[in-house]
């Protein structure tokens, strides 16, 4: 099960790691919450943007699998808005959107995203890219740079 540490009163304990879907496709939104548990993370979901912000105001992930085209605060609106403030520097924000333009990928990352990926995706190309996403959070001595996926061959979600 992925964890994160976490100081405690009595010594470092281990969390596991939380994961917030933002999707508003029921049919992707329910796939990748089944793979996030099946991976061992704690999975919450929110289909637009007023709820994404809201469950991360109440409860900080430790990633967010962000869609952009997303009713009620795209995307786009929340990676800045989450950028903007200081607190959530440990959130770590993957893009998902059918938006696979270079373009928008570039907008995505100049954003604060840690990485981008395009729909359709492979399930396994989302795996990867969560975990290597929370391996670069953990490792203080890794530099902050950000992760670009290219678009996968197959879909699976």
């Amino acid at each position: 099960m992925p964890q994160r540490p976490e100081d405690g009163p009595h010594g470092r304990i281990y969390m596991a790691t939380s994961v917030l879907i933002a999707d508003d496709d029921p049919s992707i939104s329910r796939a990748l919450s089944f793979l996030m548990q099946r991976e061992g993370h704690e999975v919450r979901t929110v289909t637009d943007g007023e709820q994404a912000l809201a469950a991360i105001e109440m409860q900080p992930p430790d990633v967010v699998l962000l869609d952009i085209m997303m009713p009620k605060g795209n995307g786009y609106e929340i990676c800045r808005t989450l950028r903007a403030n200081p607190s959530y520097d440990g959130v770590r924000i993957v893009m998902l959107t059918a938006k696979g333009g270079e373009a928008d990928q570039r907008v995505g990352m100049a954003l604060g995203a840690d990485a981008y990926i395009s729909k359709p995706f492979a399930i396994g190309e989302v795996v990867s890219c969560v975990k290597d996403v929370l391996a670069r959070r953990r490792s203080r001595t890794a530099p902050p740079e950000r992760a670009r996926r290219p678009k996968a061959g197959a879909a699976n979600a």
